[in-house]
């Protein structure tokens, strides 16, 4: 029973007086006209929302003005969409990222900025986790696996959206540092998807694609090549051989790959009739995969592209400004991926928590003034620990690195399973390496750097040094200074720490049983902070474990002739309580 009929038959029950009999009669009429997905019903419903997650991609593609291949389904998107061209991560690497995408934080505020905690990439949540991988932090301190535990307001933005009466699916990544609460989602896994929801629901659908992923560079390198690797262009940072062109091509292909799989959902779209009614964000977690790409704070790690595209006749409620249906608008505003969250509540009509730092750009609680910086960071990636801080805007880059003896370049294990990085490894070593392809493996680098990013969009040439702009470096340090103050910066602490803070004596914490009240309406009450609980009802005294089968409880529940009622406790971070079970 989904929450707006709890809605109704709570007031139904327990008040009698004409004016809520009267909001009720509406309510019912207008969620039987959601049954009905005409475009003449779709301004009176709230709109679907489709996330298309690609990973791994700068914005190589036409639309920012890359033409090497022709992506005609991205295309699709932005044909009537609009092109964000100043779009960045808050980290150069997936997990990171993904968790600030989720709850519209910087990962060093919620303690999961290193990568990674643990195992929690998919749907579900790992079982126990190791407590002896052999990683060591900055002080010699046991780093074990962890599933983060982040502050107890913070949650993951696709709740709300359940509790706003949304279908939520999630196919299939999540990677957040901590497992996927089951409040997140009603479905989390590679069955979900849109068409698994109850007639005339709103959907909130995530698709990832993993064809453009780093480790698609050496485990797709047998497979034949979608351009042409003579013609395609090898930036600056790169010498030129046949296995970096190779490199290069495949990372092309990938891209032209999976505009294929984004043409396949985008027709399901218009099998269902939907394409009037959804709002599609198109995005990446962080740049492209080759090296000094992702992992990196430089824009080559934390450029995305980001096209999202709203329905003619949602376009003013959403973006403010009407693009129409045959031209592209491309808006050039600063947009950090943790505004992500904030705008999709936004859209909704749900009103944004006071404790996100990311400020909506879309819909009616849209930020007044556009973002001036956009800030991100780097810590530790696998084994290997450093900590970098930057902050950007349209015209400079300004990074402050904390461990300058340390070099740029991560010797990551799995990165080298490319052969593009193992050749550059092996060039660097004889001393074949000079100029522009040589910077990324300088032993040590400086405390800070500076870019001119319309002069150099690579970040080759550091001026920090230089005195024409002597004002612009202060306004950015200070920049900087100011957003680490209010970061409440986990990382000032070493990770050993941290976790045992999380942790307390290295055992993962666990919510209380929830507790079961019924005096009419059932209601359910639970004593861990910051824990949200689910519940099902269910002519079986046993739970089962689909996630569809769980629900967020907002209101007292009425039991519509159920037998059992089951509820579990769950907060981010901690192993889910005990199953509550009430027979009815």
């Amino acid at each position: 029973m989904n929450r707006e009929w709890r809605k109704l038959l709570y007031y139904w029950e327990n008040y009698y007086n004409m004016r809520l009999l009267l909001l009720c009669s509406i309510s019912i009429c207008l969620l039987f006209s959601c049954q009905h997905e005409s475009v003449d019903d779709v301004s009176q419903v709230q709109p679907h929302i489709l996330w298309i997650s690609v990973e791994d991609i700068s914005p190589s593609i036409p639309m920012y003005g890359d033409s090497t291949i022709e992506t005609p389904n991205i295309d699709r998107i932005a044909l009537g969409g609009t092109v964000y061209t100043h779009a960045f991560t808050i980290a150069g690497v997936c997990a990171p990222s993904r968790s600030g995408i989720i709850t519209g934080m910087h990962p060093q505020s919620i303690g999961t900025m290193h990568m990674r905690t643990g195992k929690d990439v998919g749907g579900v949540s790992k079982e126990k986790y190791a407590s002896d991988i052999g990683l060591k932090d900055m002080t010699g301190g046991n780093v074990p696996e962890y599933s983060a535990v982040i502050p107890s307001e913070v949650k993951v933005f696709s709740e709300y959206m359940r509790r706003e009466g949304y279908f939520t699916s999630n196919n299939a990544k999540t990677d957040y540092q901590f497992a996927p609460p089951m409040t997140a989602w009603d479905e989390c896994g590679l069955e979900g998807h849109w068409r698994n929801r109850q007639a005339g629901e709103p959907f909130f659908h995530v698709r990832s694609t993993v064809v453009t992923h780093e480790s698609r560079i050496w485990a797709k390198k047998e497979d034949s090549l979608l351009v042409d690797a003579s013609l395609v262009p090898i930036p600056q940072h790169f010498p030129e051989t046949p296995i970096v062109r190779q490199d290069v091509a495949r990372n092309y292909s990938n891209i032209k790959e999976v505009d294929g799989q984004i043409g396949q959902l985008l027709d399901q779209l218009e099998e269902d009739g939907l394409m009037d009614s959804t709002i599609i964000v198109f995005w990446s977690d962080h740049g492209g995969p080759l090296p000094r790409g992702k992992r990196e704070i430089y824009d080559t790690g934390i450029h995305v592209p980001l096209i999202i595209k709203v329905p003619p006749h949602l376009q003013d409620h959403v973006l403010g400004y009407t693009v129409g249906t045959d031209t592209r608008h491309f808006d050039d505003q600063m947009i950090s991926m943790i505004d992500l969250a904030p705008s999709m509540l936004s859209i909704i009509g749900v009103e944004v928590p006071d404790y996100i730092q990311g400020q909506a750009f879309l819909g009616p609680q849209r930020a007044q003034q556009e973002r001036q910086y956009v800030y991100a960071g780097r810590d530790r990636l696998d084994f290997h620990y450093d900590k970098v801080r930057i902050v950007r805007d349209k015209n400079y880059l300004f990074v402050k690195n904390y461990y300058p003896e340390l070099p740029n370049y991560m010797d990551v294990r799995y990165r080298r399973q490319m052969d593009m990085m193992q050749e550059l490894l092996q060039m660097n070593e004889s001393g074949e390496l000079s100029g522009d392809v040589a910077i990324w493996f300088n032993q040590t680098k400086p405390k800070e750097e500076f870019y001119i990013v319309v002069e150099d969009p690579l970040q080759l040439n550091n001026v920090i040094a230089d005195s024409n702009y002597r004002d612009e470096i202060i306004r950015m340090r200070f920049a900087i200074d100011l957003w680490e103050n209010e970061l409440n910066d986990y990382s000032e602490q070493p990770e050993s720490e941290m976790v045992a803070n999380m942790w307390p004596d290295l055992i993962q914490p666990k919510t209380t049983t929830p507790q079961i009240d019924q005096e009419g309406l059932i209601t359910i009450i639970d004593n861990t902070e910051g824990s949200s609980i689910a519940y099902q009802l269910s002519d079986s005294p046993e739970p089962t474990d689909d996630w569809d089968s769980w629900i967020v409880y907002d209101t007292p529940i009425n039991a519509d002739g159920s037998k059992y009622i089951h509820s579990k406790a769950i907060r981010i971070g901690y192993k889910h309580s005990e199953v509550r079970t009430l027979k009815l």
